[in-house]
């Protein structure tokens, strides 16, 4: 119960590794809110969460609008009061084709989910992580520090959003708010499995597989490590 007396807010917290690390955090001991754009997706996860004795709740939020985090922030603090976890997790993939080849409006709508909504995600709840310091932890990609061909906007933005990790983590340093990301590395996800069609999923692991480097960087034991990148193959539980 490393998470307990603690509430998380992730954003595209209505499957793959946000629903996963809704139902880790809960079974950490922490209250969970999330939200995405399904409200059939997000009430079958908070119910899930619910049944096995933890509390959740949801809130129907496109990241790109203002008005919507605004509002899932106030949901969440009428349910349950201060904020010590934010997890920037909402993305899309976009088309994997050449950038001669990528459709204009598509880059836009990969941008605007990818970086803008997580730059406006992560500037609507720092007020409230400010209150008792806490953590944010951004989901990256293993094409999140460096350029790789056909991976488009997708790349563009991961690599954005780790910049932007660095920033906020030098920024927010002062008032005891830590900031880092995390390459999660290969899931079983639609995502996945669209950037993938031909691979045999059964040998990829699951989100749940991944959880423990965001337990360990949303608790008090790295209540001191901000500012860095992470692979979450490459963490041993053990060793922290």
């Amino acid at each position: 119960m490393e998470l307990r007396g603690k509430t998380a807010m992730i954003t595209g917290g209505s499957k793959g590794l946000g629903a996963a690390l809704a139902r880790r955090f809960a079974a950490e001991g922490a209250a969970v809110s999330i939200c995405a754009r399904d409200s059939g997706e997000i009430a079958a996860v908070v119910s899930e969460i619910e049944s096995a004795g933890g509390r959740a709740r949801g809130t129907v939020a496109d990241v790109t609008s203002q008005a919507d985090l605004d509002l899932w922030l106030e949901d969440t603090q009428a349910e349950f009061g201060s904020i010590d976890i934010f997890v920037n997790n909402a993305s899309m993939l976009g088309p994997r084709v050449a950038i001669e080849s990528y459709p204009e409006e598509a880059w836009r709508q990969v941008i605007d989910v990818n970086l803008n909504g997580a730059f406006l995600a992560a500037k609507t709840v720092i007020p409230a992580l400010r209150e008792r310091g806490g953590s944010m932890i951004h989901v990256s990609s293993g094409v999140g520090d460096h350029g790789r061909p056909l991976w488009g906007a997708y790349c563009a933005s991961k690599n954005a959003l780790e910049a932007l990790s660095e920033m906020l983590a030098g920024e927010l340093d002062e008032y005891g708010i830590r900031s880092n990301a995390v390459d999660p590395g290969s899931m079983r996800t639609e995502m996945r499995a669209a950037a993938y069609p031909e691979e045999d999923p059964s040998g990829v692991p699951t989100p749940a597989e991944v959880a423990d480097i965001f337990v360990w960087l949303a608790s008090d034991r790295a209540r001191d490590v901000t500012g860095r990148r992470f692979r979450a193959k490459e963490f041993d539980r053990e060793s922290v």
